[in-house]
């Protein structure tokens, strides 16, 4: 039987198998190592306090995710790929609120960076020289 996510612990193992897939994922695997070459340890970090606060309002993430994203040659497809696995990791090894939670984030924050990305595009397209 499945357990809800409950800290940082259940986080770090939904993050480490998450982007395990999406290392592999032949979409979203070369926008990926483009922006993280090396070592993904500090992303993994990064990622860690960021679902932590999400989920739990712990303290400890610092940064604009949006920022990081917003210029990435990224398409509708990308991010369902991305949601495709985030969902999947989750149900792979929770259920419970939070876990519904954590989805329904993901989903979130999916469809608000590719509504932007697409404004930005747009937007870009139509400045006057």
């Amino acid at each position: 039987m499945k357990s809800d996510i409950k800290g940082l612990e259940d986080i770090k193992i939904l993050v480490d198998e998450f982007y395990g897939k999406v290392k592999e994922d032949a979409l979203l695997a070369p926008i990926f190592f483009e922006h993280i070459p090396g070592d993904w340890g500090p992303h993994l970090n990064k990622m860690y306090k960021f679902w932590n606060a999400a989920l739990f309002g712990k303290t400890g993430y610092v940064g604009n995710p949006f920022a990081r994203h917003a210029h990435m040659p990224v398409m509708q497809t990308h991010f369902e790929h991305w949601l495709h696995w985030w969902w999947q990791t989750v149900d792979n090894h929770f259920e419970g609120p939070i876990a519904n939670d954590a989805k329904k984030r993901g989903e979130i924050m999916a469809n608000t960076f590719l509504n932007r990305i697409i404004d930005l595009q747009n937007s870009s397209s139509h400045t006057i020289a």
